[in-house]
């Protein structure tokens, strides 16, 4: 299915009913020049009515407290993606309903400036976003991360970004005024400098060039970005770390960090099958350093070591991944994004004074 990074929905974990699909021989269609058209499924999009804006994190191995998540299920589409099971709470499957099935939270921005507004919040860093990505496609028509980043803008509340898509440069305006107060840091998230692997790993993401520009341009509009190299998939691009550090580093980031691939729930049967079917003649031994880093399994759901794996090659791509931010210059620490600028506005006057 072009565009699509896997060909089928696997069963809900909360759902009794299964649904099996069958060849009823009209699948297949054939245009005049006797060529099989490739499948395409739409992306369809539904309104979220969420009443919050933050989630809470309570997971002791992930550095935030609260994320800011725009929209549920990711087009992008990426095969390997650890947020694909949460779209099973909405009744969705991990597979193609995840990619193709979007939530989007239109009121996401007013919901945020409501939170800001309660006596009970605390200036703290917020993540943007934690689970999918907040510049998937439909970002560029919505625009309600832009929209949020300006919320964060007025009230001067730090924020934390995360990203896979260059789109991320149409908001340098705004970025780069976070970054003139020390109230943004944007992290580019790069798996592969291979096109073609890319491609079929995370099929509708920015390529990786287009990711690296998205560092240098952020880089020049004075935002502190950052690479990731995640998720480090041991056999498939693992020997990629140093390449892609350095060629990170060239363009302008100023900080580093690396995960080992999650697969939790469904995404194990997803990936198996996609491994399997893009790269035959690689997928056992992929397959099986997956293994040799989760204690036998292909995953680990415990914290401490469900980020980085365990064992002699979890061990290597740690020590990979060290020798070459230690190499690079990536270890010269950053100041802690500013909390104590954050105000509350509570009327039409009073952001007119604040902004004489």
């Amino acid at each position: 299915m072009r565009g699509r990074g896997t060909t089928y929905n696997p069963q809900i974990r909360f759902e009794a009913l299964r649904w099996e699909a069958f060849d009823d021989e009209w699948a297949h269609v054939e245009d005049s020049f006797g060529e099989e058209r490739e499948r395409r499924i739409p992306t369809q999009y539904f309104r979220d009515n969420t009443k919050t804006a933050l989630a809470r994190n309570s997971s002791p191995d992930i550095g935030f407290t609260y994320d800011l998540n725009p929209y549920r299920g990711c087009e992008h589409g990426c095969i390997y993606c650890y947020a694909r099971p949460t779209h099973e709470y909405l009744g969705f499957s991990s597979g193609l309903d995840f990619e193709t099935k979007i939530m989007v939270k239109e009121n996401i921005a007013a919901l945020l400036e409501k939170e800001f507004q309660k006596p009970s919040w605390k200036p703290q860093v917020v993540m943007l976003s934690g689970n999918t990505d907040c510049y998937q496609p439909i970002e560029r028509r919505l625009q309600l991360t832009r929209k949020c980043l300006e919320v964060f803008l007025k009230y001067r509340n730090p924020v934390g970004m995360i990203t896979k898509n260059a789109l991320v440069l149409r908001d340098v305006d705004l970025l780069s005024e976070l970054a003139r107060l020390n109230l943004v840091s944007v992290t580019l998230s790069v798996t592969t400098l291979d096109r073609n692997l890319g491609r079929k790993m995370e099929p509708r993401t920015s390529s990786p060039e287009h990711r690296l520009m998205a560092i240098e341009g952020l880089a020049k509009a004075g935002v502190r970005v950052g690479v990731n190299v995640a998720p480090v998939i041991p056999g498939l691009n693992d020997e990629e770390i140093p390449a892609i550090l350095s060629a990170a580093k060239e363009r302008g980031a100023t900080g580093a960090g690396f995960t080992v691939v999650r697969l939790p729930y469904a995404v194990k049967d997803l990936f198996v099958e996609w491994i399997k079917r893009e790269f035959p003649e690689r997928a056992e031994r992929v397959l099986h350093r997956i293994r040799e880093v989760r204690s036998g399994n292909l995953n680990d759901p415990n914290f401490g070591s469900r980020m980085r794996g365990n064992g002699e090659i979890a061990e290597t791509i740690a020590q990979l991944f060290k020798v070459a931010k230690r190499k690079l210059g990536f270890n010269k620490p950053h100041e802690p994004l500013s909390t104590s600028q954050f105000r509350v506005l509570t009327n039409q006057f009073e952001l007119f004074e604040m902004q004489l």
